[in-house]
């Protein structure tokens, strides 16, 4: 189920002396089975550009497809957009509300119309998907940690069985534990046949898990391309104040002094594989 957006414009408060354009004629594909990896600064366009793929936002100008149809088009059932694209915010925990889990899991099946034996079997087929033990169902979410709230919220969102799953800022305020967790459950959904989309400020986790990267600059989508070609341009996304993975920058250093480190290393591993390769043959053989 590709998304397809086609010179993709958004202004907020059109015709008013607050008017501002977010997104300025963006064209991007996201391909079935695409682990996609957008970043940029603060205010550059990510959240809004993510908000238009399941149809919480509608272009000011463009269109975005969903399996070759236009999601804004008169007529077309939104609701069904958003079963089939799951959105997670940033913090979803915020948006719990429900007096026990379970209620809270099953508020989007509900909506489908589905039968209550349905919304029961979804309720703990998503609990299960995050990990979360069953016997949770019937404690409230407000008394859990914070990585098991943020798991509620996805599974609240897996719940309805979505093929996309975009998730903005996923690891935004956990701990260390809690950060790490949530990037297994999010490479397992992936594993599992979901597209995701993961909008990010951290190199570190894009470069962990993400397949393609777009870069947003001023509202426009200044670069696209697998992780690899990306993070090899390091002086470029230096240049946009943008940050890139340790690896990368360690072996940007490394260049710089000499070595004739290969432009594609942007992991610890292949980083480590290839000092080894070079300083202790015989060890990497």
């Amino acid at each position: 189920m590709p998304i397809v957006i086609e010179r993709l414009t958004h202004t907020y408060m059109p015709n008013s002396p607050f008017q501002s354009t977010a997104i300025h004629g963006v064209d991007l594909i996201i391909g079935d089975g695409d682990f996609f990896g957008l970043i940029g600064h603060t205010g550059s366009g990510k959240t809004t550009l993510a908000m238009h793929m399941n149809a919480l936002l509608a272009p000011t100008e463009g269109r975005v497809l969903v399996d070759g149809r236009n999601i804004n088009e008169k007529g077309f059932d939104k609701r069904e957009v958003r079963r089939r694209v799951g959105l997670v915010f940033q913090y979803p925990e915020h948006q719990l509300f429900e007096e026990t889990v379970a209620l809270d899991v099953a508020f989007g099946p509900k909506n489908l119309g589905l039968t209550q034996p349905e919304i029961d079997e979804r309720v703990a087929e998503a609990l299960h998907r995050v990990r979360l033990p069953g016997d949770i169902q019937d404690r409230s979410p407000f008394d859990l940690s914070g990585g098991q709230m943020r798991r509620v919220a996805i599974a609240g969102v897996l719940a309805m069985r979505p093929e996309t799953i975009v998730l903005d800022e996923p690891t935004a305020g956990l701990d260390p534990k809690g950060r790490k967790d949530i990037l297994q459950l999010i490479a397992q959904l992936h594993q599992g046949g979901a597209t995701v989309v993961m909008v990010s400020h951290s190199m570190e986790d894009i470069a962990r898990l993400a397949t393609r990267i777009g870069v947003m600059q001023h509202g426009k989508l200044a670069m696209l391309g697998p992780t690899a070609e990306i993070f090899a341009q390091g002086d470029r996304l230096i240049e946009m104040n943008l940050d890139i993975p340790a690896a990368a920058r360690l072996a940007r250093a490394l260049r710089h002094k000499g070595f004739d480190v290969p432009d594609g290393i942007y992991q610890m591993e292949a980083l480590r594989e290839y000092l080894l390769a070079c300083l202790c043959p015989e060890v990497a053989r």
